[in-house]
């Protein structure tokens, strides 16, 4: 015969695992979520040098954030962002515009929107070499490319950060395109970075060079990836993968709080 205690204690475990199975931030009355783009308005701007493939790299994250639900504005012009009242109606900025120049009025329309909390997320030198005479632009993206030694070559990208959203869960992976050397603020969280072995500039070998960070510029999120110097590059699914992630974490600056990272020198 069953007493009262043993017929309370399955019930008891089974209440002790659907706890535990509990987000703690749940508990705390928060609930946790995977970034999303859903409901997001977003302004993706293209242009600059063309070799970069803006267009061709527009048809393929355009349509991925559609798809995500997203609101998406495409202007392949820098005049829009001198639009005040539009820009701070963003959520995200992607913008791809290798080299060129922009305008003193342009420049701080697009500075004032992320430090006021609009995220801007870009790639390769549609973000990291762009308006090459603008160093607060600079300060904003966290890094300035200087160099690709070798041109397109056979190179590893390592995951540096395997708790991080942007990062979790991938593995190491091989790239055959432009290894970027760049400039890069200490303060970023790099979460991927590439091993310079020195064959095309000696005095560049084992230099290790962060690929994918992210920041805070002011109260906007501000995501970087060196890949991407064409638009095959994603088709490797690591590269196109921590693009969309970054995506999604960079459009969630109005909503999350500031992110706290401990030992962000890399």
């Amino acid at each position: 015969m069953k007493t009262k205690r043993s017929l309370l204690f399955p019930l008891f475990a089974a209440t002790i695992i659907l706890l535990s199975s509990i987000n703690i931030n749940a508990i705390d009355g928060k609930k946790e979520a995977p970034p999303s783009l859903k409901g997001k308005k977003v302004l993706f701007v293209w242009g600059g040098w063309p070799g970069h493939e803006p267009e061709q790299c527009k048809d393929i994250l355009v349509p991925w954030m559609i798809e995500e639900g997203a609101e998406v504005i495409v202007s392949d012009s820098l005049g829009i962002y001198t639009d005040k009242k539009f820009m701070s109606s963003l959520d995200l900025v992607v913008q791809v515009w290798t080299m060129g120049k922009i305008t003193k009025e342009q420049e701080k329309g697009l500075l004032n929107a992320v430090s006021s909390g609009v995220g801007i997320a870009g790639w390769h030198g549609g973000l990291g070499d762009a308006f090459r005479n603008n160093t607060e632009y600079q300060f904003m993206v966290g890094g300035q490319w200087v160099a690709h030694p070798g041109g397109k070559i056979d190179y590893t990208v390592d995951i540096s950060d395997n708790k991080d959203y942007v990062s979790k869960g991938l593995k190491s992976f091989d790239m055959h395109s432009e290894q970027y050397y760049m400039h890069v603020d200490p303060n970023v969280k790099v979460l991927a970075t590439t091993t310079f072995e020195g064959e095309h500039a000696s005095w560049t070998k084992g230099a290790v060079m962060p690929v994918v960070w992210k920041k805070t510029y002011g109260k906007g999120r501000v995501f970087y990836n060196s890949l991407g110097h064409v638009s095959a590059d994603f088709e490797v699914y690591e590269a196109l993968e921590m693009m969309k992630r970054g995506i999604r974490w960079a459009a969630e600056s109005k909503y999350e709080e500031k992110e706290e990272w401990v030992t962000p020198v890399y």
